[in-house]
């Protein structure tokens, strides 16, 4: 299932095997919330830009359109015209992000929608009922997302309510897996960490989870908060606890550097709204740093976003275009400015995989960021 092809120091390249297809890893995972790209990007734009793994939101589908609907149109893959892997997280972010519209319970958390405030109940069984009406190829366990600055006594009982969820949600997909009428009975399980700031509740969790051999497991509640140096440290503390012979996704981060500092300490998956939402607001990433678009320098550039990007957008478009299409407001500017963002971000993982490949993954890092740096708009 998940093989370790090769490591340079703590980064691994390894390879994810499933229903759905290989994914090259480390990878970023493209964000599609309500089951598309922000920002008008199509299924098929996803293909030539490199994509290997979309994500898309339990909580967000469940609302709307509903995951019964998915599963009777043939679950999420046919309903987006996407064959690759997807990934489903679990509703369990929700707890966090919509602290004012829930109570959180030892069987689960209820909801008041975002959308028409009608109640909605989720726990692990729900969560993973959902996610399995959806047919993604993995799935996310039912977690809390505490903040990261919450007290010590708060954030022990929370991280335990999390390994009882996470010991119900791997009940309730064994037993989904073994229906009939099931989507997709091969539906991969990957178990979350949690514990905020403090490094021994995190260990201890890990080492918890660790225990129950799921498919994968996720380091989550960072990037909700703190500063990159308290994510990076609670990385060096936690990730040596999770299997190095399974797949690790920090969840939720980030920017290039903070993929690029995480994948040092071992991390293999990534997914974030950074490049889709930077570029709806005409931020494109480049190898020299971020150029904000909108900038009136940009009005008469004839040159593409980055020289030398094999991207769709820099193939064709010059910035003075995209800056126009940005200021009068067209649709247009903001699809490019993210079709072009994440093609940055699949071919940095392209580089990155190819770096730890070659042994020069320390030379790889040290190079780009101090490339990406030099720019300040």
């Amino acid at each position: 299932m998940y093989e370790l092809i090769k490591r340079d120091g703590l980064a691994k390249r390894g390879r994810l095997c499933t229903v759905h297809g290989v994914i090259e890893t480390p990878v970023f995972m493209n964000v599609g919330t309500a089951a598309a790209i922000k920002g008008a990007a199509s299924t098929q734009d996803l293909q030539e830009i490199g994509t290997q793994v979309e994500l898309s939101n339990t909580y967000h589908l469940h609302v709307r359109p509903g995951d019964e609907v998915i599963k009777k149109l043939g679950g999420l893959h046919k309903f987006m015209v996407w064959d690759k892997p997807i990934l489903t997280d679990s509703g369990g972010f929700q707890v966090f992000s919509l602290a004012g519209l829930r109570r959180i319970k030892e069987e689960g958390v209820y909801f008041n929608s975002h959308i028409d405030g009608r109640k909605i109940f989720m726990g692990p069984e729900e969560s993973m009922r959902i996610q399995s009406n959806l047919g993604s190829t993995i799935a996310m366990a039912f977690d809390e997302c505490p903040s990261s600055v919450a007290d010590r006594s708060y954030m022990e009982q929370s991280v335990d309510r999390t390994t009882r969820w996470l010991q119900r949600c791997k009940r309730e997909m064994e037993r989904l897996n073994s229906l009939p009428d099931t989507i997709n009975r091969n539906q991969l399980l990957f178990g979350i960490n949690q514990g905020g700031i403090y490094e021994d509740i995190r260990i201890r969790h890990a080492k918890e989870i660790t225990e129950l051999d799921l498919d994968g497991y996720a380091v989550g509640g960072l990037a909700v908060g703190e500063s990159h140096e308290e994510m990076y440290r609670i990385l060096d503390a936690v990730v040596p606890y999770l299997p190095a012979e399974k797949p690790v996704y920090l969840m939720g981060v980030g920017t290039p550097a903070n993929i690029l500092e995480a994948v040092d300490r071992g991390v293999d998956f990534f997914d974030c709204v950074y490049p889709s939402r930077n570029g709806r607001h005409g931020h494109v990433y480049t190898n020299q740093g971020k150029l904000n678009l909108f900038n009136a320098k940009y009005e008469l550039d004839t040159s593409p976003i980055e020289k030398g990007c094999q991207c769709p957008v820099c193939r064709i478009y010059s910035r003075a275009y995209i800056r126009h299409l940005l200021k009068a407001k067209e649709m247009l500017g903001m699809r490019l400015c993210v079709l072009h963002n994440l093609y940055f971000y699949n071919t940095m993982m392209a580089e990155i995989r190819a770096a730890i490949e070659a042994g020069r993954y320390k030379e790889y890092k040290a190079d780009k960021l101090g490339r990406m740096a030099g720019l300040k708009e």
